[in-house]
């Protein structure tokens, strides 16, 4: 029997080598009809023997192109027209789009294997690409995804390429960044100065000048990388001090995946996403016996690596190096360069030569990075070869911008059921930074074609993105820091009602103006009660704890020995000179920038400061970090705490009795390891009990959402998740979007939306202890 088919796809589905796919799938099932992108996605008539047109659908879902997503599909039945071929017709551009830009992604294996055969045209091409690799995101100046809108439109296509473009046989058909070296984009190197250098062969000189130990600056598809031998130990000092990086890990670059399993170990879940067409930078446990400097992750026992992802990282790296540092090309605090006069103009005194190209990177997207925890990969900083990406929501919420956190920042756009974020922007300290969070957001509007009026913000009044939100006018609708986290996670679940959340990190702004960060809520999309958190505790010296982790020590002695604090840090050696305890003790009495504080992040950096893990640090996490090194791999022991309960108050967990026991630990001489177990074990089980407690008051929730920095730590997810399980509660963590506050965009974006269906307006959200309307 003859059926025709009408199908609608939506996802990922243009610029992907869809239309071709369809058309080889379709004329190998034996079937007639047509194919044509809308600016709705992508439709496609099938007519043939009724069987083969019911599958069809299933069929394309289980053989997509590397590139393409498929949101849903629709179909529905048309009259039979009796053709015999099947056909691509020309593209119907009216109309509001839907269609999602894909993200960038790594060289494919058959563009691998003409890169390097010697017979092919384009061998040792460096910017080789079909449908199925190569730019996207990065080179897109507007929507919808043609040539003509891309840093492509000022190479015109030669007649073999041309011809390529035009032929549905072909894996480069309507391939947008298609070239060659007729035609296409070409590398040439730049001496320290940003003079052109007159070489044959720009790769070459790359390679000869890494060997002989020096830092170049490249040009890769998001942005510039800072390179260097990463197996040249004074190579990669010279990089950290001309890039004032002292001890914060650098990314490596390595050459294939056999020479990865040579400097780490690494497991299937591992591997897999290496090799994935995201190509992120993994953090895997590093070796012994790695050839790698001790300089590119000093103090730690884990390495971020990645495979090469462009066939300019193949040329430079193929039986040459092992390893290069790859790092991003920025100052700190800065984002990314871009531009090869940028490069030169901020990189100058880092970089001793610079390889670049003529192809403009139109978006800036840094390296993603990721891990693997609890057996399933987790998502740390979400940009090159995940965005834009969306993330697929359970129902469709009204059009809104949320404009995220201040550190780690990145935007978000919610259309429908679907949620836009940003890449990575990173934290907005510096005008540069701000300069790239205020240009991603009309980016983001143009590619998802919604230009909302709600705006969604931080609880902070001073955080730069929620004055930008308040500047824009309109709806705005200001979301508490730790609510926005577990929403995040519960919009990537597809959550809705009341779940038990832990919102673990280091600082936010809590909904009574102290700094939270420890938090156990009863939260669904809209709104949250604040069920229970670590006892606040004095931070002396505000934002300089962070810093100074010495500082958040003091504050937690002083909570657990009360005026005899002093005694106990003079005997663990904890104050320098320049802080003598009675001008804390002045501080902390008097309130002088001494704020209280809930935040599990900073009793982690106070725990690691009392074992001497690390005092001061030079970036973010550090001594989190290194004290979770120490606890690796050992049991630990629970150490005592205790619950506060008060009818009127949240459960208030207090961290006075096992402070007392490290430090009486500390003072017998203990194990600085076997401690840093143990107060791993004991935030897991007070975290668990905790979450018992809240169950019992409130009847039957037993599902439980993990967001926020701190679920970083593996032995901290990996824990809560494992007890959590026994204790019989559905557990859920970050997967797709980070954990960290790179993900808090989606939350206050999902949450916004919530809020406005059901209330709208500007509204303050502080909790159901609180909702004030402003508007």
């Amino acid at each position: 029997m003859i059926r025709r088919k009408r199908y609608r796809f939506l996802g990922i589905v243009q610029g992907v080598g869809f239309r071709p796919f369809l058309y080889r799938l379709a004329t190998e099932r034996g079937l007639a009809g047509w194919v044509q992108n809308r600016h709705d996605g992508v439709l496609a008539e099938v007519e043939g023997p009724e069987d083969a047109v019911n599958r069809f659908p299933e069929e394309v879902a289980a053989h997509l192109p590397p590139m393409a997503r498929i949101a849903r599909w629709e179909g529905e039945d048309v009259i039979p027209c009796g053709e015999q071929v099947f056909r691509i017709i020309p593209s119907a551009d009216q109309g509001e789009g839907t269609v999602q830009i894909a993200p960038d992604a790594a060289t494919c294996p058959d563009c691998l294997r003409e890169l390097f055969d010697y017979r092919n045209r384009r061998y040792h091409y460096p910017f080789i690409n079909c449908t199925n690799c190569g730019p996207r995101l990065t080179i897109i100046n507007d929507i919808p995804y043609d040539r003509i809108h891309t840093s492509m439109a000022s190479f015109p296509l030669c007649p073999d390429c041309a011809a390529e473009y035009g032929d549905p046989a072909d894996r480069r058909f309507h391939a947008e960044p298609n070239a060659c070296p007729v035609c296409g984009p070409m590398v040439s190197f730049l001496d320290e100065q940003g003079e052109s250098l007159d070489c044959i062969d720009p790769v070459a000189e790359a390679v000869a000048r890494l060997k002989a130990g020096q830092v170049l600056a490249m040009k890769g598809l998001g942005g510039f990388h800072l390179a260097v031998d990463a197996t040249n130990n004074a190579a990669v000092r010279r990089l950290r001090s001309r890039k004032y990086r002292e001890e914060k890990p650098l990314a490596i670059m390595v050459r294939d995946m056999e020479t990865i399993t040579s400097l780490a170990e690494i497991n299937d879940t591992e591997k897999e996403l290496l090799t994935a067409p995201e190509r992120p930078i993994v953090l895997v446990r590093r070796l012994e016996e790695a050839c790698i400097a001790r300089e590119v992750a000093p103090g730690s026992p884990n390495l971020g690596v990645m495979l090469p992802y462009t066939p300019l990282h193949h040329l430079i790296m193929k039986d040459q190096f092992a390893a290069l540092v790859m790092t991003s090309a920025n100052q700190t605090d800065e984002p990314i360069c871009i531009e090869n006069g940028e490069a030169v103009r901020r990189l100058q005194g880092i970089a001793d030569g610079f390889l670049v190209h003529n192809r403009d990177i139109l978006v800036r997207c840094d390296d993603s990075i990721a891990l693997v925890a609890n057996h399933v990969p987790q998502v740390l900083r979400r940009a090159r070869g995940f965005v834009p990406r969306p993330i697929f929501l359970h129902r469709s919420f009204p059009p809104v911008l949320a404009m995220g956190a201040h550190l780690k920042s990145t935007i978000c756009i919610l259309k429908d059921n679907t949620a836009f974020l940003s890449p990575h922007i990173g934290d907005l300290e510096t005008p540069q930074a701000r300069d790239f969070f205020d240009a991603s957001i009309p980016l983001m509007e143009r590619i998802t074609e919604c230009r909302p009026e709600i705006a969604a913000c931080d609880l902070h009044p001073a955080f730069y993105s929620t004055r930008s939100a308040r500047q824009r006018g309109g709806v705005v609708i200001p979301v508490q820091h730790h609510h926005a986290h577990i929403v995040s996670c519960m919009a990537e679940h597809g959550l809705s009602g009341d779940i038990i959340g832990l919102s673990m990190d280091g600082t936010g702004y809590g909904a009574d103006g102290q700094i939270w960060g420890g938090e156990f809520f009863v939260a669904d999309e809209r709104d949250f009660t604040r069920m229970g958190h670590f006892d606040y505790f004095p931070l002396p010296g505000g934002d300089k704890a962070i810093r100074e982790p010495w500082r958040t020590a003091v504050g937690m002695l002083q909570q657990a020995y009360g005026t005899k604090w002093p005694s106990v840090a003079t005997a663990l050696a904890l104050l320098p000179e320049s802080c003598p305890a009675d001008v804390l003790e002045g501080m902390i009495n008097g309130g002088l920038q001494t704020p209280r504080c809930s935040s599990l992040g900073r009793i982690f950096d106070g725990v690691a400061a009392m074992l001497n893990v690390r005092r001061r640090v030079t970036f973010e996490g550090q001594a989190a970090m290194e004290l979770e090194n120490l606890a690796s791999g050992l049991s630990g022991s629970i150490l005592p705490y205790v619950i506060k309960r008060d009818e009127e108050q949240p459960f208030r967990l207090d961290t006075a009795m096992f402070v007392q026991a490290i430090v009486e630990g500390i003072l017998s001489g203990r194990d600085h390891r076997n401690l840093a177990a143990d107060f791993h074990v004991t935030i897991v089980q007070a975290m668990v009990e905790m979450t018992g407690l809240i169950r019992e008051k409130t009847g039957n929730l037993d599902r439980v959402v993990l967001s926020g920095g701190c679920f970083q730590n593996r032995l901290l997810l990996e824990g809560c998740v494992a007890t959590l399980k026994e204790r019989q509660f559905d557990v859920f963590f970050h997967q797709l979007v980070p954990t960290n506050d790179g993900g808090i965009s989606l939350g206050q974006a999902v949450c916004a939306g919530a809020v406005f269906q059901t209330g709208g307006g500007m509204v303050e959200i502080t909790g159901r202890n609180g909702v004030r309307q402003v508007g």
